[in-house]
């Protein structure tokens, strides 16, 4: 177990330093940093100055290794539009990301799980089609789309819930049931494919010889075997929401880390856009670590992988 860790620990520290690399490049070729700071009424002599006053007329590489330097230290960078901290900033927008994800992520598992043990128990029957419809759908349709089509239905004609801002608990459930659309189909999938191959395993057979419940059999047996790859894609998918829930932020006025980012990126604000792309790498990473060590804890065999 502790060379499994180790394996794992390595490999998401190159992940984490690759992600660095590449976050710092980029930057570096969207252009004249200096010159998007200043603006475009500067004048060269205050472009000038701006590089000075920034480091940026130092060699790449020494603007690289302090970059390094400071991340590892805690220190983020200072935003240029807020003029804080850009660690700061992302702590005061984590709530708001970090709930709406997890609240995307358990709506997502309540619904995909059990749509996918049914289907595996119909398996071929018109239920088992209907259900697999649902995640062709969610699969296609546009995340944008869907939060406008509640926005006006549920929102709007219905007024069930708000549509707008975080003021109430109830202000999540919208977004999130976006968020959770987009991953409800490869968990269903899944769920579907393990229950599947798991109940036609031979243990199966003989746990239904030995006289056990039905329920025993789904939910104790099959379901601890079918829910390993659930589980890995389950993380993958938190990541996804976290880094990825711009668009259902923008959607909804939900001003998260997504939000942050966007915001720093359309203003040109580079330390604070390196902050977020390695801070969301970082809880991707940690995430998918997390995947591999719930793997192992039920597949025994995956430590000596």
């Amino acid at each position: 177990m502790v060379t499994f860790l180790a394996r794992r620990a390595l490999l998401a520290l190159l992940v984490t330093l690759t992600v660095l690399t590449i976050s710092f490049a980029l930057t570096r070729l969207s252009g004249d940093l200096a010159v998007s700071i200043a603006g475009p009424q500067a004048t060269a002599q205050d472009v000038e100055i701006i590089r000075k006053a920034y480091g940026l007329d130092r060699p790449l590489l020494a603007q690289f290794f302090d970059w390094v330097g400071s991340a590892a230290s805690g220190d983020l960078g200072r935003s240029y539009l807020y003029h804080e901290p850009a660690a700061k900033l992302i702590r005061e927008r984590l709530p708001v990301t970090l709930t709406l994800g997890l609240t995307g992520l358990c709506i997502a598992l309540l619904t995909a799980i059990p749509l996918g043990i049914l289907a595996a128990m119909r398996e071929g029957s018109l239920l088992d089609r209907a259900i697999m419809l649902i995640a062709v759908i969610g699969q296609a349709m546009p995340s944008f789309w869907l939060g406008l089509l509640l926005i006006i239905w549920v929102g709007l004609k219905l007024q069930l819930l708000p549509i707008s801002g975080v003021d109430t608990w109830d202000g999540y459930i919208l977004p999130g049931i976006v968020l959770a659309f987009s991953a409800i189909p490869a968990l269903m999938r899944l769920t579907r494919s393990g229950m599947v191959d798991a109940l036609a395993s031979d243990y199966i057979r003989t746990a239904r010889a030995k006289g056990l419940s039905r329920a025993s059999i789904v939910l104790k047996h099959a379901l601890r075997n079918a829910a390993m790859p659930v589980v890995a894609v389950a993380a993958v998918q938190l990541g996804f929401m976290l880094s990825g829930s711009i668009v259902i932020e923008s959607v909804f006025s939900l001003h998260g880390v997504g939000y942050l980012g966007w915001e720093s990126i359309s203003k040109n604000d580079f330390p604070v856009v390196q902050a977020v792309v390695l801070f969301l790498a970082i809880v991707y990473i940690c995430l998918t670590l997390l995947a591999d060590l719930l793997n192992a804890v039920l597949d025994p065999r995956l430590r000596a992988a």
